[in-house]
């Protein structure tokens, strides 16, 4: 039986597109007979802190060299000096969702630093793992990485049940990102402002405090364009809890500036439902055609118009989601990641 020792930072079940890959990929190769050690490591991360440096230390230290060590790129990009201590003990496999220093939001002194700090790692790396030909693409082109020692395993999808997108009624929309500046919810904010004269309600669900001063920015902005009434935000959500808000969506949004895949617009489109998002990052080439409206990240006016569209206009909605039914039908589930996954492990 094959194994390996998968190292996250932090508690596994946390409600992210990183985390349920994670999870995704360990109950797969669990289900195909590989021998997963899940290790959460304490600490702060990706800017480590003492707590963070010493738990990747011990686990690094004592991994046996006949098995593969599988570090999420969240726990080790920000400790070098750990993984460079470790180096050559065994095979690393670093899974990178997106660089580090893509980040929305850091200052530009955060932002190099995480640049050096992740170009340390992945030099010490057996193989990369990310999750998208555009992150392999980034890598190479800001020096982090070669073409060759990168593998590309793009997510699968869970099954999901259609939604009941209505055609009457107001016009439910639903946006499901952490509360996180990379996510654009303060810019979707301001795109649904201009469209007060419209019928409409939007949810907003995801993990609310991962990030206070951004969670208190957007009540902030909801407050300040008299939005309370119509725009609620519900936190994170079991995956049950989070299917009866796929199921009355009529449109899913997502503003974000940067997306390393975008999982979140797969799943989206796995329950049929019309979507309107940007093409930051990955989503230029993840987001299938026809299944609703792509504009530029960051650009409020385009945002709005796009939403303005579908929520006016039932035809062009209806359309949107028979495209995203017909682009459901094409989707791959998680054993097929795995079993790539799996055959990374194997060489």
């Amino acid at each position: 039986m094959t194994a390996a020792a998968f190292v996250v930072a932090g508690a596994l079940d946390q409600p992210t597109g990183g985390y349920v890959y994670d999870r995704a990929i360990i109950d797969g190769l669990q289900a195909d007979g590989v021998d997963i050690e899940v290790v959460e490591l304490a600490g702060t991360f990706p800017v480590a802190d003492d707590t963070a440096r010493a738990a990747l230390d011990r686990t690094l230290a004592r991994a046996s060299p006949r098995m593969p060590v599988i570090v999420d790129g969240l726990a080790a990009g920000g400790l070098p000096e750990v993984v460079e201590r470790h180096a050559g003990q065994g095979a690393l496999i670093v899974l990178l969702h997106h660089p580090l220093c893509d980040e929305t939001g850091l200052d530009d002194a955060t932002q190099a630093h995480l640049l050096e700090s992740e170009r340390r790692v992945l030099a010490c790396a057996t193989r990369i793992i990310v999750t998208s030909r555009f992150t392999a693409r980034r890598l190479v082109s800001l020096a982090l990485a070669r073409e060759d020692a990168i593998t590309v395993i793009e997510p699968g999808v869970r099954p999901a049940t259609l939604a009941h997108v209505a055609h009457q009624g107001a016009p439910r929309l639903l946006c499901v990102a952490s509360i996180i500046p990379r996510k654009g919810h303060r810019l979707l904010v301001d795109a649904l402002a201009q469209l007060r004269d419209l019928d409409w309600v939007c949810d907003f669900v995801g993990d609310d405090k991962r990030d206070a001063d951004e969670t208190k920015a957007l009540h902030q902005a909801i407050d300040r364009h008299g939005l309370s009434e119509r725009i609620r935000l519900h936190g994170s959500q079991t995956t049950q809890a989070l299917e009866h808000y796929y199921a009355r969506a009529d449109i899913f949004v997502l503003a974000s500036y940067y997306e390393g895949y975008g999982m979140v617009i797969d799943e989206a489109v796995a329950h049929g439902l019309p979507v309107v998002t940007t093409t930051g990052g990955a989503l230029a080439d993840t987001f299938p055609t026809g299944a609703g409206i792509v504009v530029a990240p960051g650009d409020t006016n385009a945002l709005a118009q796009a939403l303005h569209t579908l929520i006016d206009d039932a035809e062009q909605r209806g359309c949107a989601a028979a495209a995203a039914r017909i682009a459901r039908s094409r989707q791959r589930d998680w054993t097929a990641a795995a079993r790539e996954f799996a055959a990374v492990l194997a060489r």
